[in-house]
């Protein structure tokens, strides 16, 4: 996958490789000390809150592993 900046990552559209909108991208966590991507963290739609099982943070946001990442152009694609 080519380099893609980070900024223009934030609000991006998240979908599952399912075809599922599952909210827009807040943000993406990081090891500080060694640069290491490690999760995105997606703010779901509201209609689609219930109806997905992924892991959340104390927010309720969505986390995703950075390793689920299959694309990244209109949208954000994510294995599920």
């Amino acid at each position: 996958m080519p380099d893609v900046l980070a900024r223009s990552l934030l609000d991006k559209a998240v979908m599952g490789s399912d075809g599922t909108e599952l909210g827009t991208l807040s943000t993406v966590t990081l090891d500080s000390e060694t640069g290491q991507l490690h999760d995105l963290v997606i703010t779901p739609r509201n209609e689609a809150e219930g109806q997905i099982d992924l892991e959340r943070d104390d927010e309720g946001r969505y986390t995703v592993p950075i390793g689920s990442v299959q694309a990244v152009k209109d949208h954000i694609v994510v294995g599920r």
